[in-house]
This record gives structure tokens, C-alpha cells and sequence, in this order.
């Protein structure tokens, strides 16, 4: 049995660059994080841009939602946490988080954490129901802390990356360092986890122009998924009628891996310019790139024979 996949381009919006996109669990919202320091809630279903927060002078690296809490938080390269209610628009707090940009912010699946990533090479963890208290400061990268990301059996377990090429191992419990691999030959700009047939794997892109593949119980890297041409910054794992790996590239395309094969599917090229960051709606099959010039949406079409 064998699979095919095409990514067919079905709406674009231009803005100034995308550099975060996230999803609320419930609503058909897509928050966008703009390098104009603006940060928007788009509709993905109407195709209206519903809400504009103008955030600061300052280029919006991160921007999540906190539904439970009916929450944006942003993070900017001024080095302040802003979070508004996406109902009200109120501004509930803003404080200087780090000393530099931020590059990355994960919400705790559960619990009232956040964890924010730098360029002052710190990752450290705020509690809301604590008034924003940083209860943890966790150190050891030596360059620029890219991405973070939650481990999905373990959300005490969370992993970061940084351009000194490393990925490192945490627990929320400690501050101390668990484990630390070498994962390319040039600096790493995103991580996350996964899990296939039962097992999970660790996913990095790197400025290699490569992604990797690692088995997180050996914390071998089992695949190198080579083609892209420029810094490889984003990806995501879809699941269909099969299993794929799509990842994005400063190469202005997005690739399409067979998650069993490791082979390339498809090639999907931006029109917008290079690909910053992905995000898939499992319900609609839509994919949607942030790009310099706005973002992309596709639909993911899929055929098994």
C-alpha cells in the first residue's frame, strides 16, 4: 500500500511577516504574530481578520492563546510579556520577561505555567495563578534559546533548542540540566515531539538546511531529511489517510515527507516569500504557512492506494 500528497494553494492574505502562528482548541481562530509588532486574530473559516492588538514598536516573535482563561500572551523582541483577554481586549498584564528578543512561549497543557525562550539564552517559567512570579530561571545554552517544546506523555518533561546547536532535556521539577545531544552542524531553530506506532520521536530543523528525526527512548537520530536549500525553521506532522512530516524553509518551499518512507512527496512553493512557521487544522486538512509577505493557506489532499 502506497500514499500520495499535494498541497493546493486556496487563499492567501498579505501582511507584514508571520512569524508565529497558533491555533485556539475550539474557535476556527488562527493568531498571527507580526514583525510589525502587531498581533491579529483571523478567522479561518469567514476569511476576516477579526481583532488587531497593537502591541508595541517591536517585532512579535510568539503569540499564543490561553483558552481557558479566554488569553493571548505575546512575547516581543523588546523582551515583555503582554496578554490581553481576546474577548475584551483588555490589557491584563505586561512585564520585562528577558533582556533580549523573545524567541519562543509554550503554555502548560494543565497546569497555570508558561515558559518563555530568549536570545539572553535563559528559558524561564511564570505562573499566572502565582501574579506572573518566575518561579524557575533554566540555564545552559550558550547561544540564542530558539524553540521549546512540551513533551505529549509528560508535560513536566519539555525540551528547548538554540542555535549553539544543541537540543537540551528538562524537567519543571529541577532546574537542572537532564540531557543535552549535539543535533546538527549549525544552530537549531525548532523542535517538537511525536509520536508514530506507538512511539515518540523528537523533531529539530536546523540552519544545516536538514531536519532530523530522533528516537527519544535511544535519543539516536534514526533519519536526515535532506533537500531543502536554506535554514530549515519549521514543521509539522500530519496525519491522514497517512502519515506525513511537512517542513518549511527559508528556501521559500515547503517539503512533504512520508513519515514510514522518509521520502519526499511533494514540493509546495511560497509565493510569499520564505516560510517562517506552519500550522495544520486536523478537521479541515488546511495548512497554513506564515511568510514574509502573509500568510498561505493550502488544503492537504491525500490519496492511499
Amino acid at each position: 500500500m502506497g500514499s500520495t500528497v499535494e498541497i493546493k494553494k486556496t487563499f492567501e492574505l498579505r501582511s507584514e511577516r508571520v512569524k508565529s502562528i497558533d491555533l485556539h482548541p475550539t474557535a476556527p481562530w488562527v493568531l498571527l504574530g507580526l514583525h510589525s509588532g502587531n498581533v491579529r486574530i483571523w478567522n479561518h473559516e469567514s476569511q476576516v481578520t477579526e481583532k488587531t492588538f497593537e502591541i508595541a514598536n517591536s517585532r512579535v516573535r510568539s503569540a499564543k492563546f490561553i483558552a481557558r482563561k479566554e488569553w493571548i500572551v505575546i512575547g516581543a523582541d523588546d523582551g515583555f510579556i503582554r496578554v490581553y483577554n481576546y474577548n475584551t481586549m483588555e490589557n491584563i498584564i505586561e512585564f520585562k520577561a528577558h533582556s533580549d528578543f523573545i524567541r519562543s512561549l509554550i503554555v502548560h497543557p494543565s497546569q497555570s505555567y508558561l515558559l518563555s525562550a530568549s536570545d539572553d539564552k535563559l528559558v524561564k517559567l511564570w505562573d499566572w495563578e502565582n501574579d506572573w512570579e518566575c518561579t524557575k530561571t533554566f540555564e545552559g545554552h550558550e547561544h540564542y534559546v530558539m524553540q521549546l517544546a512540551f513533551n505529549p506523555r509528560d508535560a513536566n518533561d519539555f525540551a528547548s533548542i538554540s542555535l549553539d546547536r544543541t537540543i537540551k532535556f528538562w524537567d519543571l521539577g529541577s532546574m537542572d540540566l537532564r540531557l543535552s545531544i549535539n543535533g546538527h552542524t549549525e544552530g537549531l531553530n525548532s523542535v517538537e515531539f511525536f509520536e508514530d506506532d506507538g512511539k515518540l520521536y523528537i523533531l529539530t530543523g536546523s540552519d544545516d538546511h536538514t531536519a532530523k528525526i530522533w528516537d527519544y527512548e535511544s535519543m539516536s537520530c534514526v533519519q536526515t531529511l535532506e533537500g531543502h536549500t536554506h535554514n530549515v525553521t519549521s514543521f509539522q506532522c500530519v496525519k491522514l489517510d497517512a502519515s506525513f512530516i511537512i517542513t518549511g524553509s527559508e528556501d521559500q518551499t515547503v517539503r512533504v515527507w512520508n513519515m514510514k518512507t522518509y521520502n519526499l512527496d511533494h514540493v509546495f512553493t511560497s509565493d510569499l516569500g520564505r516560510v517562517w512557521t506552519i500550522e495544520f487544522i486536523e478537521d479541515s486538512s488546511k495548512i497554513i504557512l506564515g511568510c514574509d509577505e502573509g500568510i498561505l493557506v493550502g488544503q492537504v489532499i491525500t490519496s492511499v492506494y
